[in-house]
């Protein structure tokens, strides 16, 4: 009798070791998505760069994507980092808070809340505000070359595909500016592997419901290799 309740507090103590070691890597939790919407031409936008660059310094629980946007380039000339999808994306944005129309710096979290992003005490209380009201169920697995996407969907969810530049490549005063982004289709629930395109640099897979509305997973990927 004392030996068999030994094997089995060891066994238990075993199952337990094993279950907590596993725990974390089942439960990690999606990173906040913060995205900064600025132009090189925009006099506040340098204060916003080293707000973010300071909240990716102090955390670990978010993915700060900055997009340059162009319609500031009668200012001072032609960004050479903007793209005709970073102003598509906040139009868009301007349309769901109701704005009265697109500002720089601004920032959106996870598609639910913005600010401006050069007022750090704003910042701070959005991300404690976007992490509360973060959706679960919605899963991102690394498998292979590809990403397993799992969970329900409430309607119509886009995938998308995101290239940015971190490290060396980023040779910019700016936190992980976007170089490319790529539609992978949609998305309505239930298990499905997604195939990944080549990463130029660094690279971030979006689950977004249709219509720039709330970001329902986030994953960074490994960079490209070489950098």
């Amino acid at each position: 009798m004392i030996y068999t309740e030994t094997v089995m507090k060891r066994s238990l103590a075993v199952l337990l070791a094993v279950f907590s070691a596993a725990a974390p890597a089942a439960m990690a939790e999606s990173p906040t998505l913060i995205e900064l919407f600025a132009s090189q031409n925009c006099r506040a936008c340098p204060k916003a760069h080293v707000t973010l660059k300071e909240v990716d310094e102090a955390r670990d629980d978010v993915l700060i994507l900055t997009w340059s946007v162009d319609y500031w380039d009668y200012l001072g000339g032609k960004d050479p980092m903007a793209m005709g999808e970073s102003k598509e994306r906040q139009r868009a944005y301007v349309d769901r808070f109701k704005l009265r129309g697109p500002y720089t710096p601004q920032t959106v979290y996870n598609g639910v809340e913005q600010c401006p992003g050069n007022k750090p005490g704003k910042v701070d209380a959005a991300i404690s505000k976007a992490r509360k009201e973060a959706p679960e169920g919605v899963r991102l697995v690394r498998k292979g070359d590809g990403v397993e996407l799992t969970g329900k969907a409430k309607g119509l969810t886009d995938i998308w595909y995101v290239d940015y530049l971190d490290g060396e490549d980023n040779t910019t005063d700016m936190v992980h500016p976007v170089t490319q982004v790529t539609a992978l289709g949609p998305w309505l629930g239930g298990r499905t592997v997604i195939t990944l395109p080549a990463c130029h640099s660094h690279c971030a897979v979006i689950i977004q419901e249709a219509g720039f509305g709330p970001v329902l997973a986030t994953m960074p990927l490994d960079p490209a290799p070489g950098h």
